[in-house]
């Protein structure tokens, strides 16, 4: 079954939201102009509840039909990044260093469609919890929502996400059986020695050469620790230290990430991160300090709703546009925190023309207005399919 007609006839508007939104971005927990559009645009569909303010810029709206007690939830994303934006569209962000650049914008316009069409329609039996999120760039807003009482107040039973992907063709689909995106966390390392004149190394206690051994310490970590089969990720991103060609600094900090899958493997290399800074510090003769922020957990999908969701996929794509065992990815995703509530999944939707696509996070980035129809059909049909109306 293609795309729904109903939607399409107001593809239009679903991207006039979008373009909307795309020029006015605010980032996590600043969405208050958004959330504001969202909410006087789930009102004027008709939707029975509309709740702000969970999360601080969260928004919820309800809808309900029939008599059934059956419950789920749907989200989107709503915040932007601070890049400024390259590409002189003229739906281009006003705001300057503000851009949705991770297609957010696209997010939301497309579970508004969903809403418009749920509200007029009302062709399932039970309730859908409409989830406009905060802050999911780096902010948390999903492990925030939940512990804002996400659902104590909105008791889904399963909950479900969808992710713009350039990666692949426009229309298409892929859903990942299990881990679909990387649990995120980050280190700060700080080298601390002696600083001293650099013609005369030997007065003092070198940072700047155990912070080299150290990255290179480091990367065995994967190869000679973790099982082949299983995926993660150690890279350090920044080196910093000293301020003159002939002085050795007192201190060197070290930043980088750790991605990892399995909860296990990810317990051991923040671990292994810690001992092995120290360690290279100590066989120096200097000490290491080292700071772990624990980010986003992995996001993996539940088998019976990852299956679910491909299959709804295949009705509006066809069964050849949807991969259904893809690799997951290396990026993070503050969904996790939902899906370790809730069984659910996340589904990557493709928004690629082949013709030079930008990648996310870009500052020539644009969400594929061509696409639009195909998230919405997708939430339309997974509502209908999950909240049958009885025969």
């Amino acid at each position: 079954m293609p795309i729904i007609n109903r939607i399409a006839e107001f593809q239009d508007e679903i991207a006039a939201w979008r373009r909307h939104l795309h020029a006015r971005p605010e980032l996590g927990f600043e969405e208050h102009a958004t959330a504001a559009f969202v909410a006087g645009k789930l009102e004027s569909f008709g939707v029975d509840e509309v709740h702000t303010g969970l999360a601080r810029t969260g928004v919820v709206g309800v809808i309900r039909a029939g008599t059934s007690a059956r419950r789920i939830g749907l989200r989107a994303d709503m915040d932007a990044l601070p890049i400024q934006e390259e590409t002189g569209l003229p739906w281009a962000s006003q705001v300057p260093g503000r851009m949705h650049a991770c297609g957010h914008d696209g997010h939301t316009a497309m579970l508004l469609g969903a809403a418009r069409y749920l509200a007029e329609t009302r062709n399932f039996d039970g309730t859908v919890y409409l989830i406009f999120q905060p802050g999911e760039e780096g902010f948390g807003g999903g492990r925030e929502m939940v512990k804002d009482g996400l659902f104590k107040r909105f008791p889904a039973e399963q909950i479900f996400g969808l992710h713009n992907w350039p990666y692949a063709p426009a229309g298409s689909f892929a859903m990942c059986k299990g881990p679909a995106m990387a649990a995120s966390d980050e280190f700060t390392i700080e080298i601390v020695g002696r600083g001293c004149h650099a013609a005369m190394p030997h007065t003092g206690r070198d940072p700047v050469v155990a912070a080299a051994l150290l990255v290179q310490a480091l990367q065995p970590l994967v190869a000679r620790e973790v099982d082949p089969l299983d995926n993660a990720v150690v890279s350090v991103t920044r080196i910093a230290g000293g301020h003159a060609y002939n002085i050795v600094p007192e201190r060197v900090e070290l930043w980088g990430t750790i991605r990892t899958f399995r909860e296990e493997t990810r317990a051991h290399l923040i671990r292994r991160v810690q001992e092995v800074a120290k360690g290279t510090a100590l066989a120096q003769g200097l000490e290491a300090e080292v700071r772990i922020l624990e980010g986003y957990p992995a996001t993996i999908n539940s088998p019976r709703e990852a299956q679910l969701g491909a299959d709804v996929a295949a009705e509006i794509a066809g069964e050849d546009r949807v991969e259904r065992d893809p690799a997951p990815a290396m990026g993070s995703e503050d969904f996790a925190f939902m899906l370790k509530e809730r069984p659910g999944s996340y589904i990557w939707m493709g928004t690629g023309t082949g013709t030079g696509d930008e990648p996310l996070h870009s500052p020539r980035y644009d969400f594929n207005d061509a696409t639009l129809a195909y998230g919405v059909s997708y939430w339309a049909r997974l509502v209908e399919r999950l909240l049958p109306k009885a025969a």
